[in-house]
């Protein structure tokens, strides 16, 4: 296997494999008996907005176009996620872009995946890589 650079664009990424990545995953998203449910509610009556954001966060990712400017953690917080959940999405993310994907390409949608699922159960204190941090005393100011 190569290795996946981490500044480099994606070699052999498109935008209409990102587009055709995105939409089959989703679809399977919202076909999935776990997390359908959880999409469905959160998103409601925006599934084409959402699209198209997913879109542009790929983009952004594989092909480095700066296009998406969201906010993910933010986005994420509130919909009672737990640590089964990211990995039924890798899950279904993995079949999803080995079934649309060359195998190089895949491996490169997999690699950031993986990243950005501990990124968000870090940024949300979900799972074993969660910070757990304890609370700080309210302080007047002051440094301690």
């Amino acid at each position: 296997m190569t290795a996946i650079s981490m500044i480099e664009p994606a070699k052999g990424v498109t935008e209409d494999m990102i587009r055709r990545l995105v939409e089959t995953f989703y679809g399977r998203v919202l076909q999935d008996e776990i997390l359908g449910p959880i999409f469905r509610q959160a998103l409601a009556h925006r599934w084409s907005e959402h699209l198209a954001i997913m879109v542009d966060f790929w983009s952004s990712i594989a092909l480095r176009t700066g296009r998406y400017q969201g906010k993910p953690q933010q986005a994420h917080r509130g919909m009672a996620l737990v640590e089964g959940h990211f990995g039924r999405w890798l899950a279904l993310f993995e079949a999803t872009a080995r079934e649309v994907c060359e195998p190089d390409i895949a491996e490169f949608f997999l690699d950031r995946a993986q990243r950005i699922a501990d990124s968000l159960q870090i940024g949300l204190n979900i799972g074993p890589k969660a910070l757990h941090l304890p609370s700080r005393p309210a302080t007047n100011g002051a440094c301690d």
